[in-house]
């Protein structure tokens, strides 16, 4: 017992140093970096949510991550653009906002951006400490710490775990939210009910791809039923509490104190213009209404009708976000991928950048973590296949869990319409994290000390774990070997892959340690040049020729103008950097800025 006692002492206390560290990491890897692309929208939007308590901007974003990470901002003095145009009168012209707020109204930018991404910080260590604790009580403290190993020097948590964006949220939201719905169903009671919902009704509030927690858990809902026998309507009655609960009690009064201040005849207004091309009939097409039988168009009228009618007003508002979000989807983004640019996805994208993006370690512990498996089953699949499968479920069903939200997530990854980065990937690594190190473990299990399984973990895991530090401090442009490191990336991929514009200070550092007097940039993210380059930057782009003396260019933008665009991708000669291509770069700033020096 005692012994037991000291060997999970010791296990917390390994994971309270990996946490520390991973924190401190964190932080020192921001500190010279520029808001991202997404940022420079969200850090204004939140500190106008808290402020201001109106959400005209950036509604195809559930507030929660974004309000909790203004709240350093409210004890700064900060100047609010409140007169501008891009607050007063546009509809969420939050692209016009975000670099006023920011740049151009005395504020200090590089505090408030340093401020504002503590938060996401402290969630993303928080859920390192949880997937470390669920795995513990689920699998044994072995597979806790390798999972925690896998977390803390993952570079694409690191990358996104330091930014005001939502994707390590989404992760968090659906993480906790599972293990609390598993709880319920597993130990029925009011109390664990009621945890669930609220757990749910955060993961709601994270990023809208939670969404997909809905469908998820009914699925599992039937199943528990199924197997365990408990009856269907009793599992559907929980369910509908947990959602209920969810909704009620934490996204409607999130969504109130948000709205609070939001004119209801603005925000109505606002809707209908947001959602006018939502459901709109094809070129050509008779422009009709809901009730005249253009279905599409019910949610849009819905969400306006609502928009000023105080008690669902919240609600009104969480429909446009998450109407935004599919409006998105449809339309797709221009993106350069393996040579190409097109507004539609790649079937291969996400399998291709998830091989490319991930350390090559962790595929090779993944392979060994699928051997295993397969190989602990001793009989041939075709007999009883169905008898077998059922009995491993009533006995694994938290993996049985985590495999079919990872499946889940990937197939509707694969079938979605945004190819813009690893990062929408990020609510499966957890969970795959989990998996893997539960494998890992039991291959270890019984071994000694020194043989060939633990030689290999442990050579696995070095590799893993200094090829994330070797790439200090520029973790968003990591790249594995397969593609021949962060200094190859730009071939393959770019956008926040590789380049959201967080080498913008770098470059600036550059042109003062160069003692440049004047320098043409094309930049691609969240920050300003004008800001940090003063009177040395002269905005420049294609159509306007190639510049005399030092240019530097985003790898977003040379990639997007050099890849072949897809058949009926519009394009014009005059953009695509042809008089650049003759040239070399005298100098990469981070991976994702080119400089040249042109005669």
């Amino acid at each position: 017992m005692e012994t037991d006692q000291a060997k999970s002492r010791l296990s917390t206390a390994i994971a309270i140093v990996l946490l520390a560290f991973f924190v401190v990491l964190s932080v020192a890897s921001i500190w010279n970096d520029s808001a991202t692309m997404d940022e420079s929208v969200h850090i204004p939007a939140a500190y106008s949510y808290l402020s201001q308590k109106d959400m005209r901007l950036n509604p195809e974003h559930p507030p929660l991550l974004k309000d909790l990470s203004a709240v350093p901002l409210l004890l700064m003095k900060i100047n609010f653009p409140a007169e501008h145009p891009s607050w007063a009168e546009n509809i969420n012209d939050q692209w016009a906002f975000g670099p006023k707020f920011l740049y151009e109204s005395g504020n200090d930018a590089d505090e408030i951006i340093f401020w504002a991404r503590i938060f996401p910080i402290l969630l993303a260590a928080f859920l390192g400490y949880f997937l470390f604790v669920w795995a513990g009580k689920n699998f044994g403290r072995k597979t806790a710490l390798l999972t925690l190993a896998l977390f803390v020097f993952s570079p694409t948590v690191l990358a996104h775990g330091r930014l005001v964006t939502t994707d390590v949220a989404a992760a968090a939201g659906i993480a906790l939210a599972t293990a609390c719905f598993l709880n319920s169903f597993k130990n029925p009671n009011l109390k664990n009910t009621i945890i669930a919902g609220l757990l749910f009704g955060m993961a709601m509030l994270m990023k809208f791809s939670t969404f997909l927690l809905m469908p998820y858990f009914f699925g599992l809902a039937i199943v528990w039923a199924f197997l365990k026998k408990t009856g269907y309507y009793k599992s559907l009655l929980q369910l509908s509490l947990i959602f209920l609960i969810g909704f009620v009690v934490i996204v409607w009064p999130v969504y109130q104190y948000n709205v609070w201040n939001y004119p209801p005849e603005r925000q109505a207004r606002d809707s209908a213009e947001m959602l006018k091309t939502f459901g709109a009939p094809p070129a050509g097409g008779t422009e009709k209404t809901c009730l005249e039988g253009q279905i599409k168009k019910c949610p849009v009228e819905l969400t306006v009708w609502m928009a000023d009618k105080p008690a669902l007003r919240p609600f009104a508002q969480y429909l446009l976000g998450f109407l935004m979000v599919l409006q998105r989807s449809t339309g797709g983004n221009t993106t350069f991928f393996l040579g190409e640019v097109s507004n539609q996805a790649w079937p291969m994208y996400f399998p291709i950048i998830y091989a490319i993006k991930e350390p090559l370690a962790f595929h090779i512990l993944t392979i060994i973590a699928i051997l295993f498996a397969a190989w602990k089953i001793k009989e041939p699949f075709w007999r009883a296949p169905y008898h077998r499968l059922k009995t491993w479920i009533q006995n694994h069903f938290v993996e049985f869990a985590l495999l079919g939200f990872i499946a889940f997530y990937w197939f509707m990854s694969v079938r979605a319409n945004l190819n813009i980065g690893v990062r929408h990937l990020m609510p499966v690594l957890p969970l795959t994290y989990i998996l893997v190190g539960s494998q890992i473990s039991k291959w270890l299990n019984n071994a000694k000390r020194f043989n060939f399984r633990t030689l290999t973990v442990g050579a696995l895991f070095i590799w893993y774990i200094f090829g994330t530090l070797w790439n200090f401090p520029h973790f968003l442009s990591y790249f594995n070997e397969l593609a021949g490191g962060p200094y190859g990336g730009w071939r393959y991929a770019t956008d926040s892959n590789l380049d959201w514009g967080q080498d913008l200070k770098r470059l600036a550092d550059f042109v003062e340690e160069k003692q440049i007097p004047s320098i043409a940039v094309d930049y691609f993210g969240g920050g300003s040049p004008r800001y940090y380059l003063g009177d040395k930057y002269e905005p420049w782009w294609s159509a306007k020729g190639k510049p005399r003396g030092w240019f530097a260019i985003s790898a977003t933008f040379r990639q997007s103008a050099w890849g072949e665009p897809i058949k009926n991708l519009a394009t014009k000669p005059e953009d695509n950097y042809s008089w650049l291509r003759p040239h070399e770069p005298v100098a990469t700033i981070g991976h994702s800025i080119f400089v040249y020096y042109l005669p």
